[in-house]
């Protein structure tokens, strides 16, 4: 007699489902489908989703809800991840001292150095004073400006740069007999200071400042004690990479890159306890989390965002399941450095620096109880007999180990949105698991931060697709430095810009300032950050004695290990222990997708042939 089932895999992001036909112990795989999940992870609102991928798979196998006999579900715990990100460096800018700035057109080229000077006054000077620089507002017409300043190169007075509120640098500099170099877009010119020594670099395209992002360039130009060298370091950091720059010196004035409170985290283990100050970085938080485990709870410090993220996740999950706040634990975190863009305090531009911070994610996970809900109310929608099969781990296993050139002893690693989980298995069933914070979602939030980038499905496209520089509107630079031609002419919004190769919408232009490497780089290593180190301290916590040599293969699936570079590397870290790892081919047909669900259908086939 032959039974139609289907198995079912909830998880964070995605909902899995794959029909077979079951026979006397012999199986054939009819159909698979897949769908968004629908609400969190091992709650009722579940079953939309469930159902959507229940109905491709059917479609697919040709089959109908009516000749199912048993729908059997994944044990989906609920899981609940947060992301905090702390800022642990601040550059403030007191007594009006004015930090670099990076319009996008400056004008002229080269350094100058002089006193600043109002534009209203350039016309009351006579030659033998000092070199000035030119502060030049809103109201004044850039040929006016232009004009003024070379009427005064013609009297004598030396004008060896300026800084201009409009974006006017090329227009005026392009009317110079001897251009100056000049900075534009200077948003708060009336703060300025008048009367002070300043000066203004600005680079050949393609290149960046040197005098000014150098402490010791600000020192020469300046005649700066070792002591005031020290005070200006923060300005010279924060102007690496920039293709103009102005910096006015006060005599009060002050730069100060200083650290500023970003909490402490409390890590209770079930053996110890400790405090540790997020603002020692990632590997300091990771450090002392590897101290106290096995983990019991994270507290955070009341008031800081690694606190509030912490709260919050609590009551998201004590709405979930009913549960009291105070009866929610935090069973894993993942701390990564990372670096954000912060407008500088005091500056007169708008400008940004990058500060250090720390990003933080956190999760909970909570009893069987809510799943039951999930099965009952699953079986009121598609009127079948709803099972809830074994454990989420061990039915990976089962499902990895399909994969062709598999065998245990195997660890299974379960790349997904909010966590990365791993099972190890000696023989059919997992014999050990572990559920690390932090996955793609973790991922996309660096790029964003690092970059810039405010848009979540952008920062989506940058960790998900490969790159390319548009450098005619026939041809593209890929990001391996190959070039591809085209037929017909690209969209102009697309010209000379670095833009994402996706393959839903084709090229999708970032609009950033950063070159193709800089994007690749950070794209990289926030991948490296999260998946590589997550990698291997889920796989000490599974394998035996903690020694990862004792795994022969890592299979690695879920979402993530669909990334065209994750399972690279996720390889690359796992190197030096002489395991086999890749990226999973369910039952040689769905490559990392799939393998909770198919595990479930031959736990249930083994389950048969036992009885």
């Amino acid at each position: 007699m032959m039974t139609l089932i289907v198995g079912v895999d909830i998880g964070n992001s995605t909902t899995e489902a794959c029909v077979a036909a079951v026979r006397e112990g012999e199986v054939a795989y009819l159909g698979s489908g897949l769908a968004a999940t629908t609400g969190v992870k091992g709650t009722v609102p579940n079953v939309t989703g469930a159902v959507r991928a229940i109905d491709r798979a059917l479609g697919r196998a040709g089959r109908t809800y009516a000749e199912v006999d048993t729908i059997l579900l994944n044990e989906a715990t609920p899981v609940i991840s947060g992301l905090a990100m702390e800022t642990i460096t601040e550059t403030i800018i007191t007594e009006s001292t004015m930090i670099g700035h990076n319009p996008q057109t400056p004008g002229g080229e080269g350094l100058g150095v002089g006193v600043t000077v109002a534009f209203e006054q350039l016309g009351t000077l006579h030659p033998g004073g000092d070199d000035l620089i030119c502060v030049i507002p809103a109201a004044v017409d850039f040929e006016e400006a232009a004009a003024a300043i070379e009427a005064a190169a013609q009297r004598g007075v030396t004008v060896s740069g300026a800084i201009v509120q409009r974006d006017d640098a090329r227009l005026i500099a392009n009317r110079l007999t001897t251009p100056i170099p000049i900075v534009d877009e200077v948003t708060h010119v009336e703060r300025v200071p008048l009367g002070m020594a300043a000066a203004v670099e600005v680079a050949a395209p393609g290149r960046s400042v040197r005098t000014l992002a150098n402490s010791y360039g600000l020192a020469t130009v300046f005649t700066l004690t070792p002591e005031e060298t020290r005070v200006v370091a923060p300005v010279a950091r924060a102007l690496m990479g920039t293709r103009s720059a102005v910096v006015v010196r006060t005599p009060g004035g002050d730069v100060t890159d200083r650290r500023i409170p970003a909490g402490t985290l409390e890590l209770h283990g079930e053996r110890a306890k400790k405090a540790v100050d997020v603002n020692g970085g990632a590997a300091e938080i990771m450090d002392a989390l590897k101290r106290v485990q096995p983990l019991a709870d994270v507290v955070g410090e009341t008031g800081s965002h690694v606190g509030g993220m912490l709260a919050g996740v609590r009551e998201t999950m004590a709405d979930l399941t009913g549960d009291e706040v105070a009866t929610i634990r935090i069973r894993d975190v993942l701390a990564a450095d990372t670096f954000v863009p912060r407008e500088v305090r005091g500056g007169l531009a708008g400008e940004f620096a990058l500060e250090n911070a720390v990003a933080l994610a956190a999760m909970v996970r909570t009893s069987r109880g809510p799943i039951e809900q999930v099965a009952r109310a699953l079986q009121e929608a598609a009127r079948v007999t709803v099972r809830v099969g074994g454990v989420e781990a061990e039915m990976a296993v089962r499902g990895a180990l399909t994969t062709p050139g598999t065998a245990t002893p195997v660890a299974v690693l379960d790349l997904g949105g909010g966590s990365t989980d791993a099972a190890f298995a000696l023989g059919d069933d997992a014999s050990a698991t572990y559920h690390a914070a932090g996955a793609g979602d973790l991922v996309t939030k660096l790029i964003g931060s690092e970059l810039g980038i405010d848009d979540r499905e952008l920062a989506e496209h940058v960790k998900t697709s490969p790159l390319a520089k548009v450098e005619s509107l026939f041809h593209i630079r890929l990001e391996d430095g190959t070039v591809q031609y085209f037929d017909k002419a690209l969209p102009a919004e697309t010209f000379a810009r670095v833009v994402a190769l996706t393959e839903q919408q084709g090229m999708v232009p970032i609009p950033v300032s950063h070159g193709l490497d800089r994007i690749r780089r950070v794209r990289r290593d926030a991948k490296r950050r999260v998946f590589a180190v997550n990698a291997l301290r889920a796989l000490r916590e599974v394998a035996p004695h903690g020694n990862v040599r004792g795994i022969d293969f890592v299979v690695l699936i879920g979402g993530s290990a669909l990334d065209f570079e994750i399972p690279e590397l996720v390889a690359e870290a796992l190197a030096d222990f002489g395991v086999v790892c890749g990226t999973g081919n369910v039952r040689a047909v769905e490559g990392p997708r799939n393998a909770v669900a198919t595990g479930l259908v031959e736990a249930y086939v083994r389950e048969e042939v036992l009885a």
